[in-house]
């Protein structure tokens, strides 16, 4: 199935129904009074985030959605039944925002996640709302209220605790299909990689942790060149970037520290908040360095690229060196989590009990 993280709709929640004017005609009954019913709501429209759902490609071919609208009022004191409402599922990780101001209205960020993204409008009221002591005979109603229209933007952020990024052919598809469960399509040739592949890696029982492999990316991806400028905003969510660079490219003229220069240019160019994430390096292919060359290539790549961050060295083909990787993410990644879930210290000037 064709990767959509990008789509376009148009909701419409229902309108109410009309109230009615009706008065009871009954034998025996001179004085009847009013009886017309009240309309019924419109139907609202709601997104469900559902965790079965990776990409939005059912909105790209199906842009319209309209909830029912509700019955009209009748008489013998009948309320309009409420229109029927409709659910819209979502992958985990979308993101909606108003396709005319920009404005994120709401994100699904959680699996199961419903949330009202238009509301029906409110059913008119019927004379019988009227009556009172002066106005024994009321002819007044009032029209159903219409319902919320929006044309809204979905954007699909996938979420991962890790993220891959580097250039074509660097080596992430195998990276990734050597240490969890993703299957990406491998092969010799650039933008093997056409849309983000996500793979959970078990470091023991109960542990784990999510990795989001991204198509290549080249010099000029924030501005549109290649493939990976459509997807950086998949990394935009996880806590910790990985760099990996191809030590041992099949072409002597091309040269590692120059291509990893690029990637980080273009990640500052697209995003400042997602250049400041942390990043390891990590030096892939070492197979196809004689043994006796590697240790010199390592110190050579990390003092032209002048990285002062963390260094892994590994080969993702025959995994040596993925073990130690592993580890060390999913320590980070617990380190993280305990960060956001710490209890906020609160000054005890304002540590009282809430008004209520």
């Amino acid at each position: 199935m064709k990767f959509v993280d990008e789509a376009f709709i148009d909701i419409a929640a229902g309108d109410g129904g009309n109230g009615c004017v009706s008065f009871r005609h009954e034998k025996y009954k001179e004085f009847g009074g009013p009886n017309g019913g009240d309309g019924g709501r419109g139907g609202h429209v709601f997104a469900v985030a559902d965790p079965n759902l990776n990409t939005l490609v059912d909105f790209r071919y199906s842009r319209r959605h309209e909830a029912k609208r509700g019955e009209h009022g009748m008489g013998s004191d009948m309320f309009g039944a409420a229109g029927g409402d409709i659910t819209l599922k979502m992958p985990v990780g979308t993101i909606i925002t108003d396709a005319e101001t920009g404005e994120v209205l709401y994100e699904l960020l959680n699996p199961g996640e419903v949330i009202t993204i238009a509301k029906g409008g409110d059913g008119g009221f019927g004379n019988l709302r009227f009556k009172s002591a002066i106005n024994r005979a009321p002819r007044q109603k009032t029209p159903g209220w219409p319902g919320e229209k929006k044309n809204l933007k979905l954007e699909l952020k996938v979420l991962a605790d890790v993220g891959l990024l580097g250039m074509p052919n660097a080596g992430k598809s195998t990276f990734i299909t050597a240490v969890s469960n993703a299957r990406p399509k491998i092969a010799d040739y650039p933008f093997t990689t056409l849309h983000p592949n996500l793979g959970v890696v078990r470091v023991g029982p109960e542990q784990s942790f999510v990795v989001a492999d991204i198509p290549g990316l080249i010099e000029g991806a924030s501005e549109g060149a290649g493939l990976g400028h459509q997807f950086l905003r998949h990394l935009q969510r996880t806590r910790l970037l990985l760099h990996v660079v191809d030590l041992a490219p099949f072409d002597d003229a091309v040269d590692p520290v120059a291509q990893a220069k690029a990637i980080v240019n273009e990640l500052k160019k697209y995003d400042p908040q997602l250049y400041n994430k942390p990043r390891w390096l990590v030096l892939n292919k070492l197979d196809m360095v004689p043994a006796d060359e590697r240790e010199a290539r390592v110190k050579d790549f990390v003092k032209r690229f002048k990285w002062k961050g963390p260094v892994f060295e590994i080969s993702a083909l025959t995994r040596e060196g993925c073990e130690p990787l592993i580890h060390a993410i999913f320590r980070h990644v617990q380190s993280e989590q305990r960060t956001e879930n710490e209890p906020v210290e609160v000054d005890p000037r304002f540590a009282g009990d809430a008004p209520a």
